[in-house]
């Protein structure tokens, strides 16, 4: 173990074209057995408890740091300030597409046991990860491996599925719900017009989900609001966002606690849920105009949850987010010609009643149905589809007849059809 030791103490720096490395550890590689863990950090200083339990996920293992700029700082906060041991902290400052490609690198990232994203420039990362080996190594990592990963900022910016990308630059709430489609209102995480399918990161319970940062310093509760806008007509997408010194650990089960220092401070997770009640819509979003997203004051449900210093608060990722949290509050949230709201609400629970089913000529097929499911004599329909237990999954509007259902999984769904202002509420199986 001494001899070990004197390998530890001496970091030293590899240059390469496209990325700088910084290693503190033992230089050989040990392969461990790491736990399943995502830790979204709100961009601030790091909570100290919240990355104790995510370096415990490493189990010893190996620490890879991404970063586009900066250097090591990470590299003995990670290793020997926090009490976790691991066996190596790596740092890697990438600056190009041939940096994250370099098999040096690859090597590093694919034997990682914990990978961490830093602060930054979310476009630096988007634009130099993704489409190539690294975003191939990143997703095998959590969805292959099962290991732990997280991110502060801009690394936490990137691990939703669905995201804003600031391709050009970053945009204030008041800026977004002005104009929801101004150039710099920059979102990734959807191949297509019709299928929810991710382009990017695709992590356990995140799939659906736009992340934000800083929530408090600015406050970016509208521009939350106008990017999940953006999204709401093509498929249904939920936000969890972090006041600035605030984390989000998930466990493997969805739990996912939130660490602050409530009551000290007003430190706050947002769970963002478009209101799943028909017939919530966005009733305007588009270019050059303000956003309304209303109905009734009541456009969004969002579980507030201050963040404690062990994590005993938490909201539940798993079932739909339909089992609520712990130790939070409910609000209301919505935007009226370009100005936001939030006022005390009620929890979200979208089980459907005998009542919603009605007897009439409308008839689907085939059903079962493998891809594509029919609706008999209608064009121009609106439509939800929610699972068994009444939990909604995607919807559309203004569509023909036709509907793409191949992206589902095999199960029994609902789905309620909205045609020449009937509503009409189906059942059909997935196969």
């Amino acid at each position: 173990m001494k001899k070990i030791l004197l390998l530890l103490l001496v970091p030293f720096l590899v240059f390469s074209q496209g990325y700088t490395s910084y290693f503190t550890g033992n230089p050989t590689n040990i392969t461990t057995t790491p736990q399943f863990g995502v830790c979204l950090m709100g961009g601030a200083t790091e909570n100290d408890n919240a990355m104790i339990w995510l370096l415990n996920k490493a189990n010893g293992g190996d620490v890879v740091v991404l970063r586009s700029s900066g250097s090591n700082g990470y590299n003995d906060y990670f290793y020997s300030q926090l009490g976790v041991a691991v066996n190596s902290v790596e740092t890697l400052v990438i600056t190009s597409v041939a940096g994250a490609t370099n098999p040096y690198v690859l090597d590093k990232v694919s034997k990682a046991e914990l990978i961490w994203f830093a602060g930054g420039d979310q476009w630096d990362y988007i634009s130099f990860f993704k489409d190539n080996a690294m975003e191939t190594l990143l997703n095998n990592h959590v969805n292959v491996k099962n290991a732990p990963i997280g991110g502060t900022s801009a690394g936490m910016a990137i691990l939703g599925g669905r995201y804003f990308s600031a391709q050009n630059g970053t945009v204030t709430s008041a800026q977004a719900m002005a104009n929801p489609y101004a150039s710099n209102v920059t979102l990734g995480g959807y191949s297509g017009t019709t299928l929810p399918t991710t382009d990017f990161l695709n992590v356990p319970f995140l799939g659906n989900v736009l992340t934000d940062t800083h929530y408090d310093n600015p406050d970016r509760r509208g521009r939350h609001v106008a990017f999940l806008a953006r999204f709401f007509p093509v498929t249904l997408v939920k936000g969890i966002a972090c006041n600035e010194y605030v984390a989000v650990c998930i466990e493997s089960n969805g739990i996912a606690k939130v660490y602050g220092d409530y009551p000290n401070y007003n430190e706050f997770a947002y769970f963002v849920e478009p209101n799943c009640f028909w017939p919530n819509q966005v009733e305007n979003c588009q270019t050059g105009q303000p956003l309304t997203w209303s109905f009734g004051g009541q456009a969004l449900k969002v579980y507030k949850v201050p963040g404690t210093m062990n994590g005993s608060n938490y909201f539940d990722l798993s079932n739909g987010w339909q089992n609520g949290g712990v130790g939070g509050s409910w609000e209301h949230w919505s935007v009226a010609n370009g100005v936001f709201a939030a006022v005390a609400g009620t929890s979200q629970y979208c089980i459907l009643g005998d009542s919603d089913f009605k007897n009439n000529d409308i008839v689907l097929f085939p059903n079962p149905v493998k891809n594509t499911l029919y609706i008999s004599e209608s064009i121009n329909v609106d439509y939800i589809i929610y699972d068994a237990q009444g939990r909604l999954i995607y919807q559309s509007q203004n569509v023909s007849n036709a509907i793409d259902v191949s992206f589902l999984n095999e199960g029994i769904y609902l789905i309620k059809i909205v045609n020449e202002g009937k509503i009409t509420t189906k059942k059909f199986v997935k196969e």
